[in-house]
């Protein structure tokens, strides 16, 4: 995979100390990007506007937006529990983008990343409210992709599972045999997906070694969408 440097590139990582916040940072960082970081969930609707203003200059942005998935059957999902997944990972996108997408027209340049969530491209039980809050992300970002890429701004998603980090695949999951078991059984790959191997890819797809790349929706997950 060839990877531009992002040296002179300023990377903007919301929700920076979960999902997949950590290994973006590192990966980032390496790459020689100038990562600026916030760890605050964006349920405040301000918050995601007064972040882009005080990160400045933004080349990069990735929204990488989660929370607890909840595992609840649908008929007794409650408004509550609808709301809470849209307030954590729906309402917080356009916020973002609708931040940064002047500068990045403007200049003629950009790059907009969704680390979202495969669950939204397969059916899983006990996830409908989860999943939908996922489809809804990338629905926006498909159409957001195709209004913004004459201005030269691509805004893309990965939709990932079963790729390991803190928030969905903590050491305890991991350890209990049940879950290594449904690993054999549902991936085709028989692991996780790296945190790094992820990270890496979004790189690529942030990258000035690719510019071609449309309102678009690349799975990570071992295979599992397509089994």
């Amino acid at each position: 995979m060839n990877i531009c440097g992002f040296t002179g590139k300023r990377v903007l990582i919301t929700q920076a100390d979960s999902f997949m916040g950590p290994a973006l940072r590192e990966v980032f960082a390496e790459l020689g990007a100038e990562v600026v970081a916030d760890d605050r969930p964006l349920l405040e609707a301000d918050l995601p506007a007064e972040i882009v203003r005080a990160a400045g200059r933004v080349d990069v942005l990735l929204a990488n937006l989660a929370m607890p998935a909840p595992s609840t059957p649908a008929v007794e999902a409650t408004d509550d529990e609808w709301r809470t997944a849209f307030a954590h990972m729906v309402d917080p996108l356009p916020r973002l983008v609708r931040a940064v997408l002047p500068q990045m027209v403007q200049r003629g340049s950009g790059k907009i990343l969704l680390m979202g969530s495969a669950s939204a491209l397969r059916g899983m039980k006990r996830a409908s409210t989860y999943s939908a809050a996922r489809g809804a992300q990338l629905a926006y970002i498909q159409a957001v992709g195709v209004e913004v890429a004459p201005h030269n701004v691509q805004v893309n998603a990965i939709a990932q599972n079963f790729v390991d980090n803190p928030t969905y695949f903590p050491p305890e999951v991991q350890a209990n045999p049940a879950f290594q078991q449904r690993l054999q059984r549902e991936v085709p790959l028989g692991r996780l997906v790296t945190p790094r191997e992820d990270a890496l890819f979004a790189a690529f797809l942030c990258s000035g070694a690719v510019d071609c790349f449309v309102g678009q929706v690349f799975p990570v997950c071992g295979g599992w969408v397509t089994r």
